[in-house]
């Protein structure tokens, strides 16, 4: 019984929390796509790469050696998962992310893990792209607003001292980049459960998920 959780969503919506959890719940590898982007995006920028430079961009991601321990992101043997949270990352990573080759590359791998295993994974194509068949797929979304507030929270819970106007600006600007680039937009897959978390609770999402899961286990075993 092969299980593929498809969790999409724009940026700080919750999606990396949720599908991690997810995972344990339901003992499912956790796939952060997102984390694959970021990591493209802060090796380009400490090789001073510019996402217009999409030959070196390329020639970059071919030479990396990249898989998750422990839902923490290994590139060349290298833990790098503290790394790719940064601000400058993520104020750039949307523009990586958006070249065609660069998501050929990244996609093909991913495609090639939920194959392999049972899996959870989260990003901005998931439902449409890299598990566009599967039948558990979930939109996770909610307002500008809310998704600023918690980034803010989290960053100066982690003693990074930011304004609240910086993040949601952050925040628009990445949702415009994400839902109007030409390869593979945010959109939310037509057959997707989509779930507004502005006034959820981490547990509650969760349960949500979870209560479909369940019921898609067990129509299988009803079969």
């Amino acid at each position: 019984m092969n299980i593929s959780v498809a969790i999409d969503g724009p940026a700080a919506a919750g999606k990396s929390t949720i599908a991690s959890l997810i995972a344990k719940k339901f003992e499912l590898m956790y796939i952060n796509t997102g984390s694959m982007y970021r990591a493209i995006t802060l090796i380009c920028m400490k090789n001073n790469i510019p996402y217009q430079n999409v030959e070196k961009v390329v020639s970059i991601i071919k030479n990396l050696d990249m898989y998750f321990n422990n839902n923490r992101l290994i590139i060349n043997g290298k833990d790098i998962e503290d790394e790719i949270r940064s601000l400058d990352v993520t104020n750039n990573v949307s523009n990586y992310a958006a070249i065609r080759e660069v998501r050929d590359i990244l996609v093909s791998i991913q495609k090639n893990m939920a194959y392999k295993y049972n899996v959870v994974m989260d990003g901005r194509d998931i439902g449409t792209v890299v598990l566009k068949n599967s039948p558990l797929k979930f939109f996770l979304t909610a307002t500008a607003e809310a998704r600023a507030r918690r980034r803010y929270n989290e960053l100066n819970k982690n003693g990074i001292l930011v304004e609240y106007n910086d993040i949601l600006n952050d925040i628009l600007k990445r949702d415009y980049i994400d839902s109007n680039r030409k390869e593979s937009p945010l959109k939310r897959a037509d057959d997707s459960i989509e779930i507004d978390s502005s006034d959820l609770s981490i547990e509650e999402v969760v349960n949500i998920i979870s209560n479909h899961i369940k019921e898609y286990i067990a129509s299988l075993c009803s079969n």
